[in-house]
């Protein structure tokens, strides 16, 4: 079956920087605004482009996220001539069979591509925010003429370290490309969206193979950039890369910010409500005649009982009376007693909050295990986690999955069993 465009959705990342979220499951599978995935995003953007075959590269931790994709009924990517392919590594015995970069994993799937005869590759990442139409941006790449094209957005000049980062000419085309650089000189950043020619990218990919180049940032645009036509195509929506615990809450909390930076509406985002745990059946929410909600998003299934502030509540979350939430997200099934207070938290699923428990308070002092992942103020806490009643627990705090938590913790510390 002949398409005209193949779309490459990378979504194997371990997501460290996400610390315990991305423990037990792939980066783009980590759940957000209350119903969603990350990966939905992306998933949403790809339909809603009119690109009907997808492959999902996955590596990392990949049940929940191959269960949450499904066969891409979702998503109207399922029938005759639409379809969506989970492409895992094609491990033998050894390690070394792995994905070992984002280049190297669509290089080890160059068959599915060529299966289709495209004349153009999109590859995307699974775990950004942001809403695209990639017909605008496939529209560009043909008027171009280009070789590759690669997505690119203006990121304030201080973050520009983080991003492989593009200089372009008066016409888009890319004169300069540094992945990461210590003095950034410009401030156009990869989003980590492209579009290939086929029969460049393929040849690319197995040059890169050859010099061990496994990764498109580092190995790939750079060459091509020198040698063939690469324009930037500059995007001014709103996109946030959400590999962070601090950006992760950010983008979350852009959902309330009332200035319609997310409109999951607009956007037409979809997801899979079907998967065990997720939304599915569930009744609707129970507000109490006690229970006071602002500024907040929550789903269904959920009994609010107590005080809800600026904050995300995910599928099957009871509050009992009494209890404060603010500026914090919560995953499906936790429980947060009554009298407990909870501020500026991540709080994974099924967790157990003690009765007249405090969450998220005292010095703003940096997680001493993970200090560049935790140092805004954000408690985080592990799935399946229980913390007793009447206790204090500080800001930028770990508490690993399955802990019990039986004393209080400093601002900073790092309770349970780290790995």
């Amino acid at each position: 079956m002949k398409k005209n465009i193949v779309a490459m959705l990378l979504a194997g990342g371990v997501g460290s920087r996400l610390n315990i979220l991305a423990r037990e499951r792939a980066k783009p599978a980590i759940p957000f605004g209350s119903i969603y995935r990350i990966i939905d995003f992306t998933m949403s953007n790809i339909a809603n482009s009119n690109v009907d075959v997808v492959g999902v590269l996955t590596q990392y931790k990949p049940l929940s996220l191959m269960a949450h994709i499904d066969n891409g009924k979702p998503w109207d990517l399922f029938g005759r001539t639409r379809s969506v392919e989970i492409l895992p590594p094609k491990t033998g015995e050894v390690m070394s069979d792995w994905y070992k970069g984002t280049s190297d994993a669509v290089y080890q799937n160059i068959d599915f591509i060529e299966d289709f005869s495209p004349e153009l590759v999109l590859v995307v990442s699974g775990d950004h925010i942001y809403n695209m139409d990639y017909r605008s941006l496939i529209k560009f790449h043909i008027q171009c003429k280009a070789h590759a094209t690669v997505c690119l957005i203006k990121v304030p000049k201080k973050d520009a370290h983080h991003f492989g980062i593009a200089s372009i000419n008066e016409h888009n085309q890319i004169t300069g490309w540094v992945e990461k650089p210590a003095e950034p000189r410009s401030n156009l950043a990869s989003m980590g969206v492209y579009v290939f020619r086929k029969e460049w990218l393929v040849r690319a990919l197995q040059i890169a193979a050859k010099k061990d180049g496994f990764d498109f940032a580092r190995d790939i645009i750079p060459v091509m950039s020198k040698k063939k036509r690469v324009y930037g195509f500059v995007f001014n929506g709103y996109w946030r890369d959400v590999g962070t615990i601090d950006a992760y809450w950010q983008a979350n909390m852009d959902l309330l910010s009332g200035r319609s930076y997310i409109d999951l509406r607009t956007w037409q985002v979809k997801t899979n409500f079907s998967v065990k745990g997720e939304i599915g059946d569930r009744p609707s929410t129970y507000f109490s005649r006690n229970a006071r909600v602002q500024n907040s998003l929550i789903a269904r299934g959920c009994v609010i009982e107590g005080q809800v502030t600026n904050s995300i509540i995910s599928p099957g979350v009871r509050v009992h009376k009494n209890a404060k939430i603010s500026d914090s997200i919560i995953f499906h099934e936790s429980i947060v007693n009554s009298q407990a207070v909870i501020n500026r938290c991540i709080i994974d699923k099924s967790v157990k909050i003690g009765r007249s428990t405090t969450l998220g308070s005292g010095i703003n002092s940096p997680n001493r295990d993970f200090p560049k992942h935790l140092f805004t103020g954000i408690t985080v806490v592990g799935k399946k986690a229980a913390i007793k009643s009447t206790l204090n627990i500080g800001k930028n705090c770990i508490i690993m999955p399955g802990t019990r938590v039986k004393q209080d913790c400093l601002s900073g510390t790092t309770f349970g069993v780290k790995s």
